[in-house]
């Protein structure tokens, strides 16, 4: 049999139509390369120069006035070297959430790019799955920067610090997935992506112990960040990047949190894919 045979494309792609596809995303993200490049490489910078030489001067100026005890709040770190690390990770979320609303509700309503593939051998599910895959990518690659900008502050000391580049991807997935499902879902947008920026994203992001500890905020809103993937990443952004000590068991708890997040947000996605797809 020829290898160029219908039937052998057909077979290849229902093979690695999830590949196939996240390339055609990655190929579709250059109409906005400059936009990619600008925030990848602006917002590290200047977030860790706003930090390193403004705010962190500051924070770090008054703790050693104030003694060891405030020394203490921020881990026995300088403020840089505390708040980088939960950058990265909300960096990728916010990364992530952006790619997961008004792309998916394009796929489906506007220029209902998920039809061409659609009427080829692959399926919805693998047209969710490549859309992760190349959002992953994107992170991967986001968070890599991120990470060497991160160095020439010094606000990378632990060996193990490396481990921010895949922790972004996981937290921002973690995040990300299950949003793609919802916007998977719903067939009308009606503000509702606005309102998720304004009272989910921005909320997690100031309360998720990004800017200094969960355990300084008041006991009644610390829930926001128990349930929060940022702050769970945040908290494992910090366990690698400077030692940050954590009980064995809630380090289990981090991981599992994220994990688990990311796989049930991804079988939702294909589930609402299949759904949307064959109606």
């Amino acid at each position: 049999m020829s290898a160029h045979t219908p039937e052998v494309s057909a077979a290849k792609a229902r093979r690695w139509g999830s590949f196939y596809f996240a390339e055609h995303m990655l190929r579709s993200m250059r109409a906005y390369l400059v936009t990619i490049i600008v925030t990848s490489v602006g917002n590290p910078l200047l977030y860790l120069f706003s930090m390193g030489v403004g705010l962190a001067s500051i924070v770090d100026r008054s703790s050693s006035g104030q003694g060891a005890a405030a020394h203490g709040a921020f881990d026995g770190v300088g403020y840089l070297a505390f708040a980088a690390p939960a950058l990265l990770v909300s960096s990728a979320v916010m990364t992530s959430a952006n790619e997961m609303m008004f792309p998916v509700m394009d796929g489906f309503k506007w220029r209902r790019i998920y039809y061409g593939p659609h009427v080829t051998p692959l399926v919805p599910g693998q047209l969710a799955a490549g859309h992760i895959m190349a959002v992953g990518v994107r992170l991967l690659i986001q968070s890599l920067v991120f990470f060497f900008i991160m160095l020439l502050f010094g606000a990378a000391p632990g060996p193990w610090s490396w481990l921010l580049v895949p922790l972004g991807v996981l937290t921002g997935m973690a995040f990300g997935a299950p949003l793609m499902a919802y916007s998977a879902h719903i067939e009308k947008e009606n503000f509702q992506f606005s309102m998720i920026q304004r009272f989910i994203v921005m909320p997690l992001f100031l309360f998720s112990a990004t800017f200094y500890p969960l355990a300084t905020m008041p006991i009644g809103m610390q829930w926001i960040g128990w349930i929060s993937p940022l702050w769970h990443g945040n908290q494992l952004g910090r366990i690698v990047s400077y030692g940050l000590a954590e009980p064995g068991w809630l380090v289990v708890v981090h991981v599992l949190y994220l994990a688990v997040l990311w796989g049930v947000g991804i079988w939702w996605a294909r589930r609402n894919y299949t759904k949307r797809m064959g109606k």
